[in-house]
C-alpha cells in the first residue's frame, strides 16, 4: 500500500543508477562560518582571523563539518526533498579536498552509484550517492559517499 504522505515523491524504483544529481550553489560568509564554528567546531581557523591567517590554510576557512552540512541542504533542495527518503545510513571516504574560503561559492553534482533492496527490509531500498562539490573556480572542496534510506513504491515478497 502506498504511503500517502508519499505518494506523489519519487520511490526506489524510480531511481536509476548513473543518474546525476546537479546542486544549487551556497557562497559562504565570515558571518556563517563564525557562527557554525562557534557552536560546532571552533577551532582557531575558523573562529579568528588572525590565527587562520597564520594558519595552513592562509585565512578564514569553513568548517568541513559545515561544507558537508551545507552540501546536504543543497541536496535536498535539489532532490531528497523529493524522493521517499527515511535518511541516510552513513557515509564514507569523506574528503576535504580544499578549503571553503570567506566569500566562496560551492555547488557541484551528486550521482547515483549504487541501488539495492534491503534484503531484511523489502519495503526499504539503499541509494549509495557519490558527491564531488567545487568552488568557483572548478576546484574540489569535498568528496563523499553517504547511503540514504528510500522507500520502495512495493515490498517484495
Amino acid at each position: 500500500m502506498t504511503n500517502p504522505v508519499t505518494r506523489d515523491r519519487r520511490h526506489f524504483e524510480d531511481l536509476t543508477v548513473g543518474e546525476i544529481i546537479t546542486l544549487g550553489h551556497v557562497t559562504v560568509t565570515k558571518q556563517m562560518i563564525f557562527d557554525f564554528a562557534h557552536e560546532f567546531d571552533p577551532l582557531p581557523f575558523h573562529i579568528d582571523e588572525k590565527a587562520a591567517k597564520a594558519s595552513l590554510l592562509g585565512g578564514l576557512a569553513s568548517s568541513g563539518w559545515q561544507t558537508g552540512a551545507l552540501s546536504l541542504c543543497m541536496l535536498v533542495d535539489s532532490f531528497l526533498g523529493n524522493v521517499a527518503s527515511a535518511g541516510g545510513l552513513g557515509f564514507e571516504n569523506l574528503k576535504w579536498k580544499n578549503p571553503f574560503m570567506v566569500g566562496d561559492t560551492i555547488g557541484g553534482k551528486v550521482t547515483i552509484a549504487e541501488l539495492r533492496r534491503s534484503t531484511s527490509h523489502p519495503q526499504w531500498g539503499i541509494v549509495t550517492l557519490d558527491f564531488d562539490i567545487r568552488n568557483q573556480k572548478d576546484k574540489p572542496v569535498m568528496t563523499m559517499r553517504l547511503a540514504n534510506l528510500v522507500e520502495c513504491r512495493e515490498a517484495l515478497a
